[in-house]
This record gives C-alpha cells, sequence and structure tokens, in this order.
C-alpha cells in the first residue's frame, strides 16, 4: 500500500506547541487519503521548536498531492498551535513542501496550498479556485474594515489586542504592552520622583538635566550642549526625527511677508532676499496643517498651546541651513510679529523653541503615525483581504506588515485613546545644493536596492503587463486600500488599479519602503532628538508670544513642559525608541514563504546590496559628532512593530 511521509514543523516562539489533537487529510488529484490522526505511542508531539515525521498510508496513490488539510481538536483544554511548515515525501520520492506560518485555535482547521506562488490566472482546476475563493471569502470576515477617526484612514476592527485575530497578534504581548515600557523606562531612567508633579516648573534650562543625565548617547548629548545655536536648529530639518518638511522657497507667500531689510544682516552672498531665493539657497518650512487645532485639554489646571508656525531658513556659504525668520501664526498682523536672529536672545530662543515643539506635534501625529503606522496599517488589512497565501505579492509583503496591526490596535488601546516618500516636489533632491541631507541619501540608496529586489520578484510571476491587468486579486487590493482604507479622500493620490509591470513595481517599493525603512527613520532617533525636552517639547504651558520684548528665562521656562510632562515625555521617547526582542531586519526573511529558487536568489542579492549601503554610512560616519544611522539597513526593521 502507498505510504507518505509527512514531516510537521512546530514554531519556536513561546507557547507554539500543543497538547491538543492533530489530524491530518492529503488532497490529490484523484483522491484524498482518510482522516489521519498523527500521534506517536509514548511520544510528545507537537512540542515548541519540535520537527515531527509520520506515515500517512493509503489504499490507492492520490494522485498529484494539491492540498492539505490540518485540524486541530481539543484534548483536555484548547492548546493553541504554530505550524511553521509541512512537508510531505510521495511514495516515488518527491518532496513537497506546504507553508503555513500561522496559528491553529480552538477547533480550527487550516487548507494548505504547496508553496509555489501562483497569480489567479494560473489556477485551472475547480478544487484550487474554490479553495482560493473559500480562504479570500473566510479572510473577509475575519479582517474587517472599521472607521477609528473621522478623516483618518480605517483600520482594523477591534478594540483590543486580544480581539485581533490570532495571527496577526504579538507573539508575547508582554514584551510590547506600553504600560509596562513605560515602567521600564521610568524605571531605567530614573524619573520616579517627578512623575506627579505636574504644574510644577523646572527652576532654569540647567535643571532639565536632571532627568536627562541618566542615559547618555553620542547625539543627544550633542543637542544637549548645542540646542540654542541656530546651526542645530536648521540641521534638524535635514537629519532629525522629521526630516521631510523641509522645501525650496521659489516665493514668498503672501501670508509670510518677510522683506529684505529684515534679513539682509543674515545673508551671506551680497545678494537680496529676492536673488538668494531665486538662486536656490532659501528654504521654506509651514505648519500651516496645525492651524485651528485645539490642543489638548486633559488637565484642567494646566492650559495647553498649538501653534501653526513658518519658518524661513537660508542655506550660507559653508551650506549650513539657518534660521533667517520666524512667524508662529498663519495670518500677519500687528499681533503676530516676525521673529528675527537680531532680536532679543530670548525672543529669538522662544520663538524657535515653538517652532520645534510644532514641528514634534507633526512628527507624530502626521509624519510617524499617520504617514507610517495607520498607512502600513491599510496595506495590511487590505493585503489579507485580497490576497491569498498561494499569491506572491502576499507572500512579499507578509513581513513587512508583521505586527504592524498589533502594534497600532494597542496603541489605540493604551496610547492615543482619549504619498510619494521622496517627493521632487520639495525641491530638495539635488545633493550639490543639500549635501548633508543625509536622510534623503541614504533613503535614495535604500529605496533602489528595495524596488531592483521588488522588480526581480515581480518579473518571475508576471511576465508581461498583460498578467498585472488581469491579476483580480491585485487589482481588488489596490482598490481596496483607496476606496475603503483611504475611503476615496479626494486627496487620496493612491491609484484604484494597475495598469503594467512597472506601476506594480514602484506600488510595492513604496508599501514595503513605508513599513521599513520611513518608519524607522521618524521612529528609532526619537531619543537622540527629543530627549533634551526643550529641543522638543510635546506642550507648551504659555500661549505665543504676540510681541517682541517679553521673552526671558522666566517665560520660556514657564512655556516648556513642568516636571511631570518632562517625565512622561522622557519616557516616551525612550521606550519608542528600543529595538523589539528578536527584530527581523531588512531583507532577513526567516519563514520560508517562498520556495522557489529565484525568489531566493533575488532575496540574497537584496542582502548583499543592504549590507553594500550599511557598509557605505558606517564609513560616512567615522569620526562624525552627528552621525546619521536612521536609515542604515541594519538599523531598519522590516516592519512597523513599535
Amino acid at each position: 500500500m502507498p505510504s507518505y511521509t509527512v514531516t510537521i514543523a512546530t514554531g519556536n516562539q513561546w507557547f507554539a506547541g500543543t497538547d491538543d489533537y492533530i489530524y491530518i487529510t492529503l488532497v490529490g488529484t484523484e483522491r484524498c487519503s482518510e482522516r489521519t490522526l498523527l500521534d506517536k505511542p509514548l511520544y510528545n508531539d507537537f512540542e515548541r521548536g519540535a520537527i515531527d515525521s509520520y506515515d500517512v498510508t493509503v489504499g490507492e496513490n492520490l494522485g498529484d498531492i494539491v492540498l492539505v488539510k490540518i485540524e486541530k481538536k481539543k484534548y483536555w483544554m484548547h492548546d493553541d498551535w504554530y505550524c511553521r511548515y509541512i512537508t510531505v515525501k510521495t511514495p516515488c520520492g518527491e518532496y513537497l513542501e506546504f507553508p503555513c506560518f500561522r496559528w491553529l485555535v480552538d477547533d480550527k482547521e487550516v487548507v494548505l496550498r504547496d508553496g509555489q506562488a501562483r497569480l489567479p490566472q494560473d489556477d485551472k482546476t475547480s478544487l484550487v479556485k474554490q479553495h482560493r475563493q473559500k480562504e479570500l471569502d473566510n479572510r473577509r470576515k475575519t479582517y474587517r474594515w472599521k472607521e477609528w477617526q473621522p478623516g483618518f484612514p480605517m483600520s482594523i476592527d477591534a478594540n483590543r489586542h486580544k480581539d485581533l485575530p490570532r495571527d496577526i497578534q504579538f507573539d508575547s504581548e508582554k514584551g510590547v504592552d506600553f504600560i509596562l515600557n513605560y515602567s521600564k523606562a521610568i524605571e531605567n531612567l530614573f524619573v520616579n520622583q517627578f512623575m506627579h508633579m505636574f504644574q510644577s516648573s523646572w527652576s532654569d534650562f540647567v535643571d532639565f538635566e536632571r532627568i536627562f543625565v541618566r542615559i547618555k548617547n553620542t547625539i543627544s548629548e550633542y543637542v544637549m550642549q548645542h540646542w540654542k545655536e541656530d546651526f542645530m536648529f536648521g540641521y534638524q530639518f535635514l537629519n532629525g526625527c522629521n526630516p521631510v518638511m523641509i522645501r525650496k522657497c521659489i516665493k514668498l507667500p503672501d501670508k509670510f511677508p518677510v522683506t529684505d531689510e529684515m534679513v539682509s544682516v543674515s545673508l551671506e552672498r551680497e545678494m537680496t532676499l529676492e536673488e538668494e531665493i531665486k538662486a536656490g539657497n532659501v528654504y521654506i518650512v509651514d505648519y500651516e496643517v496645525l492651524e485651528g487645532i485645539t490642543p489638548n485639554a486633559t488637565d484642567p489646571c494646566t492650559l495647553q498651546y498649538l501653534a501653526a508656525p513658518i519658518c524661513l531658513l537660508y542655506k550660507n556659504a559653508q551650506n549650513k541651513i539657518l534660521p533667517i525668520a520666524i512667524q508662529l501664526g498663519q495670518t500677519p498682523g500687528e499681533d503676530n510679529p516676525i521673529f528675527l536672529p537680531t532680536d532679543g536672545q530670548y525672543d529669538w530662543l522662544l520663538a524657535k523653541i515653538w517652532v520645534r515643539s510644532a514641528d514634534f506635534q507633526h512628527h507624530q501625529t502626521i509624519t510617524h503615525l499617520l504617514k507610517t503606522h495607520l498607512m502600513s496599517e491599510v496595506f495590511g488589512i487590505a493585503m489579507y483581504r485580497q490576497l491569498p497565501a498561494v499569491h506572491p505579492v502576499y507572500k512579499l509583503l507578509l513581513p513587512h506588515i508583521r505586527f504592524t496591526i498589533a502594534i497600532n490596535t494597542k496603541a489605540r488601546e493604551q496610547l492615543i485613546c482619549e504619498c510619494g516618500i521622496f517627493d521632487k516636489s520639495r525641491g530638495v533632491d539635488d545633493k550639490e545644493e543639500l549635501p548633508t541631507y543625509f536622510y534623503r541619501d541614504d533613503g535614495y540608496k535604500v529605496w533602489e536596492a528595495t524596488k531592483s529586489f521588488v522588480s526581480d520578484v515581480v518579473r518571475i510571476y508576471y511576465t508581461s503587463d498583460e498578467k498585472v491587468k488581469g491579476d483580480e486579486e491585485i487589482q481588488a487590493f489596490v482598490k481596496d486600500v483607496c476606496s475603503f482604507g483611504m475611503q476615496d479622500f479626494d486627496h487620496c493620490e493612491f491609484p484604484k488599479s494597475l495598469k503594467t509591470r512597472e506601476e506594480l513595481i514602484e506600488y510595492l517599493t513604496m508599501v514595503i519602503f513605508t513599513a521599513s525603512a520611513q518608519h524607522a527613520a521618524v521612529n528609532f532617533g526619537q531619543y537622540d532628538w527629543c530627549s533634551w525636552i526643550p529641543n522638543a517639547p510635546s506642550t507648551m504651558r504659555r500661549p505665543p508670544p504676540n510681541q517682541k520684548g517679553l521673552a526671558d528665562v522666566n517665560l520660556i521656562i514657564e512655556s516648556l513642559p513642568d516636571r511631570g510632562r518632562s517625565s512622561w515625555h522622557l519616557g516616551a521617547v525612550w521606550a519608542l525608541s528600543q529595538f523589539q526582542e528578536n527584530e527581523l531586519y531588512l531583507g532577513m526573511y526567516p519563514d520560508e514563504h517562498f520556495i522557489e529558487k529565484p525568489v531566493k536568489e533575488a532575496m540574497e542579492k537584496f542582502r548583499k546590496k543592504l549590507a553594500e549601503i550599511t557598509s557605505i554610512i558606517k564609513r560616512r560616519n567615522e569620526g562624525k559628532k552627528l552621525p546619521y544611522y536612521n536609515m542604515s539597513p541594519d538599523k531598519i526593521p522590516n516592519s512597523v512593530a513599535v
């Protein structure tokens, strides 16, 4: 009688093993095997990290094995099980791989296709077509859209982390619990004594060191020492936490009436302001999006304030970016003066602090939360709803949305309860004009490496543009992103369909880059740039000044966060800047969803290119007082997971 050898790998993560009964059914083109219990006498099957083999004997040859059905039934009490993969050795000695990489929960069954990726138009038999459709039908019932807040992208329909499908929950919830991480941060930073000192101002700038000096690193200490200086203020628009705001000033907006007389002393090339603008030496940062937003009112004892400033920046003869004019509101007038470097020391310093506070708000809510976390979640939900596990794009994207939905659900539950990347229209793509814009330069390298990898994979499966147009699942995926995830917002620039391989490559590169490199660039430098509170105040306790000559040290200290909020701020940026345990960095794909040799070769080529980029960045950073490593591939996690 024919016999098939079935080998099953159980996951290595905590609680991956099971004591429940596991049954298998092999589905062939000719017939199916009997439902077979996988159990060895006097042996503890399916332990964590185990690889177990079993013989499945059949009366007649099953034909080509098309599907493998795995069922889990309760033994004593339900015991979840994580299956990594299954291999089947046929009677003629052929080995077939069936990737799984998912949890079996309760009395659940999973039906697996073999590991070869296939487009929907490649499936010919009714059996595999029905399996493909059934998988998507079940996924759409499990992964549902829900509006989190009006005007924001849609999110997963789950209020708590434990309500999520088991496959997208964290392996160990404890390790990423915000409250626990906060507690660790507060303990490590020794700021417990200040945590509840709300309404209690620091005595002076030096007093902030009482919560700063416990943990040191090169950049944060340098920021503490130089934060008042104009060059440090300007440098952060290039390589700080929010390096996406600066744009070339082509024409001064009417709402920002800076004159040549105001700034002539700051210009170094014997040109007027208008001539400097035409020469490409003037840049602008505008926080107009913050106009009209009501500040947080969680503490009735402390009023908090927001501003929507505009800042004019000048590239001097040494290629340093320096501020030359700041207006703290969007509407010019006598009560909204334009602050200048020639003003009093504290007037100018306070104006810069207000810009830094606005930048902190913009960074956290738009650059970080909206444009990496929430967008990656949209891609993830649409992927689960529209792409079956056998689809090559599902296999390609899955590592890059790992834990993203979980971390966002955790954030909505605990932290925030009560789109091109290198936009040439900003005019900052010329390396000669901005030679120290490392975020841009490193980002381009990582983008090109990622795009080359995506192109290699896409061209393996899509041999023509017609293949893209004829892939109903990929078309449903991009439509789901725009029409449902983005709710067809008027400003949504995502396409509703893709017509060519090049369009698909660009789209998938954007998804992967956003979830990996872009998130790393705006997340992991937060302790570097925001731990010195005066450089990045998370809140302001006095309104922005409406005239010059009023600022002094006392007003600035009273405007900055109090001791309690400073401590919470420091704990937050420390916790958010930590890499996760067992982090998977860009190019690391330990779960082998792809079994095809050409894809594995493309992965290896990708890793080699990323290693080259890492070496280039490391050499450039040697000896620098302000090294930039947030776009170094060895510090870019695969996905948004913190």
